[in-house]
């Protein structure tokens, strides 16, 4: 049984310091939040936002990453997912510090009165296609309700001057809002393509944008060696958050 395995329970998933359960999910705990919440660049941020939360794992990442003083909000379509997100929040550490609202970001975004220095989002990235077994599962796969020119003008509205917009994506959706972030002015701060092992092409990419020029930081992570044992890379990102490690 893999390390990984090993802590997932029927309905969610233990953490070292937090457990998220997600069977009213309709996206589970998967590698690719648990990358972003891990990767995404926490020194210096005074407030963070987590665009479409599902079960507030990037959001709990984001709060065992951060000092006291910062507070997060997560906002999340799907009522049941919010729920379950305010309940996974509320058995946190973090209770007082993660602020969980059920809505639809475009609405939310025209209200919020705050801007925040860090946004992170793991988003939709299908084009609408073939039917899921529900309503909630189609929303947080595919597009159709929040497209990634709908996502970057929320960020725009939302972020700080000198604050980063960060995502995780397929490679080819990755590159696609990359380029469509830089027609829109946005600045690419930092990259990390991500591939399975060493023989395969990067398969996904974590991009921090921001709308202030700066230093540009590149590389890339295999989340797997030559023996198959997760890399040291990957162990060393996600070390603070994996049992057994």
């Amino acid at each position: 049984m893999s390390q990984q395995k090993a802590v997932l329970r029927a309905n969610g998933f233990t953490f070292k310091q937090f457990f998220v359960a997600h069977d009213r999910c309709a996206m589970k705990v998967g590698t690719d939040g648990v990358l972003l919440g891990a990767w995404a660049p926490v020194v210096g941020a005074r407030r963070a936002l987590d665009i479409g939360s599902g079960s507030g794992l990037i959001a709990l990442m984001l709060a065992q990453r951060t000092a006291q003083d910062v507070t997060i909000d997560a906002v999340e379509l799907d009522a049941e997912a919010a729920a379950q997100a305010q309940e996974n929040v509320q058995a946190s550490p973090w209770a007082n510090r993660i602020h969980i609202w059920q809505d639809d970001i475009l609405r939310w975004s025209q209200r919020c009165e705050q801007r925040y220095s860090l946004i992170v989002s793991n988003p939709p990235y299908f084009p609408p296609g073939s039917e899921c077994a529900s309503a909630a599962r189609a929303s947080a796969r595919y597009t159709t309700d929040l497209t990634h020119d709908m996502l970057l003008t929320c960020a725009e509205t939302l972020i700080t001057e000198d604050g980063f917009f960060c995502v995780i994506l397929p490679a080819e959706a990755g590159n696609a809002l990359a380029a469509l972030a830089q027609s829109r002015g946005w600045h690419l701060r930092s990259r990390t393509d991500i591939s399975d092992n060493e023989t395969r092409p990067p398969n996904r990419v974590l991009l921090a944008l921001s709308p202030a020029p700066g230093e540009q930081f590149l590389d890339r992570m295999t989340i797997r060696g030559p023996d198959q044992r997760y890399s040291d890379a990957h162990c060393s990102l996600t070390r603070d958050f994996y049992l057994f490690r």
